[in-house]
């Protein structure tokens, strides 16, 4: 069946108003959230968010555990020992990591055991003599030259954590720590919430796939390489790009296929007669907002639509490089961690700064500014910063988010700075020569 447009179609019209910022964030804060969860392996949870709690069914370490290599003890044997006075004990044998005490009883005042690290502290010691406060006398004996005071150079019993205490809150995004802990105490699989699946439909006929020579009226599509680096950061599991042509039917067809928790459409989001991306949607099911009061990326737009396997949020992003980044940076990247049970919050390391120059802007805007950092580390607007010069954000130290309450910022105003590199100092050191 062939794709009709609505009456409400803006093409070659324009918008007659657009959604502010802060409502549309809202309106897709209300409408989305985690995905239920699925288990994976200990080994494959960082970078994941627990979906539950996790109590420790064993302490760690679970025994008294010996922290020095040298002689398990009762201290008192060692008491006024020195190296003019040494203290001879009984050698009784040696505790290796991994492996039972020998004895099969405790050990008595007057005896020693050679113990490594890691080993369990035998029964009736009650401290660990470092080696280099010892001399061995022959096979059967050792000389302690120092003294140890009780529970020195052991680790107790649940020192680490103790057994039934939580190890991981429900919500938590799991570091490399957070799953070695978990490995520590037993844990072979958890559940977690499950990432989600994110799919790119890049739309143009004048697009070339990435690494392609630009040629004649074709240009390289970049958006798809900027994309799956974002959705990357933001845990996405990220399908094959889908290739459109400018067609209306080709578009709807792929915005059909069951699969994907968010669907983003790169370009065909404006009004031109080659946009259909908004009348597509909503033809499919909802077109919630269409056209945001912000610059760059104004023709931004999302939506809702029930797939074979449930719904699904499709974002509209503009084709203009910078715009795309934009648009991702405010409505993708907030989503796609949100549905993957992260934090909305952008993941920027940020600098507080002041302006080094006046950022023009107008009320009711939301205004993405690319800066630069002078010798102060101030942060000055790119002279150069159109919507399609996407070379403007590799030249930028970051970005000032001027809001729409805000009709621009004055020259040496206080101001926070959303980092593009994630090595903070580095950033600040290049862009300060540059």
């Amino acid at each position: 069946m062939a794709f009709e447009p609505r009456r409400s179609d803006i093409r070659m019209r324009g918008f007659r108003q657009r959604t502010a910022v802060g409502a549309a964030l809202a309106l897709l804060e209300a409408r989305t959230g985690a995905l239920a969860s699925e288990t994976v392996a200990v080994t494959a949870a960082a970078g994941r968010v627990s979906a539950g709690a996790l109590r420790a069914q064993i302490s760690v370490p679970h025994f008294d555990r010996c922290m020095m290599d040298g002689y398990a003890v009762v201290a008192e044997s060692s008491f006024g020992a020195s190296e003019t006075r040494p203290r001879v004990l009984r050698l009784m044998g040696e505790i290796r990591a991994g492996h039972d005490s020998p004895l099969n009883r405790p050990l008595q005042r007057g005896e020693a055991l050679a113990v490594t690290t890691g080993a369990p502290l035998p029964l009736g010691a009650d401290a660990v003599l470092m080696a280099e406060l010892t001399r061995q006398q022959d096979s059967g004996s050792v000389l302690a030259c120092g003294s140890v005071s009780p529970g020195r150079h052991v680790a107790p019993l649940g020192e680490d954590i103790t057994e039934g205490s939580i190890v991981v809150a429900a919500g938590r995004y799991l570091r490399p720590q957070d799953a070695g802990v978990l490995a520590s105490v037993g844990v072979a699989e958890l559940e977690v919430v499950r990432r989600p699946r994110a799919r790119m439909l890049i739309t143009g006929d004048e697009l070339l796939v990435p690494g392609s020579m630009p040629s004649g009226p074709h240009i390289v599509d970049s958006n798809s390489v900027v994309l799956q680096a974002l959705l990357q950061r933001d845990g996405a599991h990220i399908e094959e790009p889908i290739r459109c042509p400018d067609d209306a039917e080709a578009l709807r067809e792929a915005l059909c296929a069951p699969g994907a928790d968010i669907v983003l459409v790169s370009g065909g989001s404006s009004v031109g007669p080659e946009d259909h991306a908004p009348q597509v949607l909503a033809a499919l099911g909802e077109l919630a907002v269409h056209g945001v009061a912000m610059r760059p990326s104004s023709p931004t737009g999302f939506g809702f639509i029930q797939t074979g396997d449930g719904h699904c949020v499709v974002l509209l992003l503009p084709g203009n490089p910078v715009s795309c980044l934009c648009a991702y940076e405010f409505f993708g990247g907030p989503t796609v961690r949100a549905l993957g049970g992260r934090s909305r919050r952008w993941p920027h390391h940020r600098l507080k700064t002041r302006t080094g120059a006046k950022i023009v802007s107008q009320l009711g805007r939301t205004d993405y500014v690319r800066v630069t950092l002078d010798e102060q580390r101030r942060a000055c607007p790119l002279l150069t910063s159109g919507a399609s010069i996407l070379s403007s954000t590799t030249r930028a130290a970051g970005v000032v988010i001027v809001p729409e309450a805000e009709e621009g910022l004055a020259e040496n105003q206080p101001v926070e700075v959303l980092l593009y590199d994630p090595f903070h100092e580095a950033s600040i050191e290049k862009a300060s020569t540059q």
